[in-house]
């Protein structure tokens, strides 16, 4: 079985990893699908980073997490403007794919309105792994690096990305 796993991913943090890792072992996927939602928004303070630097900061993460990358496939997909097509649009761009896995009440909604098998992975401490919680520490200065990979954190730093959050920031 394979199943679709959507995200923005600005940045991937330690909840995103444990939601694939969870998939592949207790969820029952053989294989899962990480979409990097938004693949077109880069250099914002919602989206700093690109869709390539995304799906580097993912390998890396994956890889230090231990998951077998043999068993994930990773596609950057542009937004487009008509919600009740998406999951065609997904359909299009992926490969073949059994369920999505989500908590996110619109993926949810447009999922099971196609026909497909929803997997709400559990929370993994919701709290405290939040992108947007992480961006706030990024601006701010605080501990950041503790939310994500050590592979992740050196690659953002070996990107300047918390400078170009804090210059984007300005312009907001």
């Amino acid at each position: 079985m394979r199943g679709v796993f959507v995200g923005r991913f600005q940045p991937p943090h330690f909840g995103h990893f444990s939601v694939v890792k969870w998939a592949l072992g207790e969820g029952g996927f053989e294989e899962v699908i990480v979409v990097i939602g938004s693949a077109q928004e880069s250099h914002t303070v919602r989206n700093p980073f690109t869709a390539g630097e995304r799906f580097e900061m993912i390998v890396r993460g994956l890889r230090e997490m231990g998951i077998d990358l043999r068993r994930v496939f990773i596609v950057p997909v542009s937004d487009i403007a008509m919600n009740h097509v998406w999951v065609r649009y997904l359909e299009l761009l992926l490969p073949r794919f059994d369920a999505v896995i989500s908590r996110n009440p619109l993926v949810v909604r447009l999922f099971r309105e196609y026909g497909y098998r929803v997997v709400m992975p559990p929370l993994f401490n919701r709290g405290l792994y939040s992108a947007t919680r992480l961006r706030e520490l990024m601006l701010r200065g605080g501990d950041w690096k503790a939310l994500v990979p050590r592979s992740v954190a050196e690659f953002i730093e070996s990107i300047r990305g918390v400078e170009r959050l804090r210059e984007v920031a300005l312009g907001d």
